[in-house]
C-alpha cells in the first residue's frame, strides 16, 4: 500500500499561482508515472498533467502553458506549479501514482478555489 499526501491547495485570486505537492510513502524512482487530476462540482474527474518514469510530460489543453508538473526523487514528491489561475480551475486536485503490475493509488485531494 502506498499513501499519497497532497498539500498546497487553498484560495487564490484569478491570475495568481499555487504549487501543489504530492508526497508518496514509497520511492517513486521506479514508478511508471504520476499525475494530477481534478474534479469540479458536478463534473467528472479529469487529467491535468502526467509525468512518466522517463520524464515525459502530458498536459490537458486547459493546462498547457500555465501548469508545470515536476518531481523530486529524493523527496518522493511530485509537484504541480500552477500559474495564471482562472476561476474555471477551481476543483479538488488529486494525485495519482501508477506503480508496476497495475497498482495505482490516489491521494485524498486538495481543494483549489480561484476567485475572480
Amino acid at each position: 500500500q502506498v499513501q499519497l499526501v497532497e498539500s498546497g491547495g487553498g484560495p487564490v485570486q484569478a491570475g495568481g499561482s499555487l504549487r501543489l505537492s504530492c508526497e508518496a510513502s514509497r520511492s517513486i524512482f521506479s514508478i511508471n508515472g504520476m499525475g494530477w487530476y481534478r474534479q469540479a462540482p458536478g463534473k467528472q474527474r479529469e487529467l491535468v498533467a502526467f509525468i512518466t518514469s522517463g520524464g515525459t510530460t502530458t498536459y490537458a489543453d486547459s493546462a498547457k502553458g500555465r501548469f508545470t508538473i515536476s518531481r523530486d526523487f529524493a523527496e518522493n514528491t511530485v509537484y504541480l506549479q500552477m500559474n495564471g489561475l482562472k476561476p474555471e480551475d477551481t476543483a479538488v486536485y488529486y494525485c495519482r501514482a501508477e506503480y508496476s503490475r497495475g497498482a495505482a493509488y490516489w491521494g485524498q485531494g486538495t481543494q483549489v478555489t480561484v476567485s475572480s
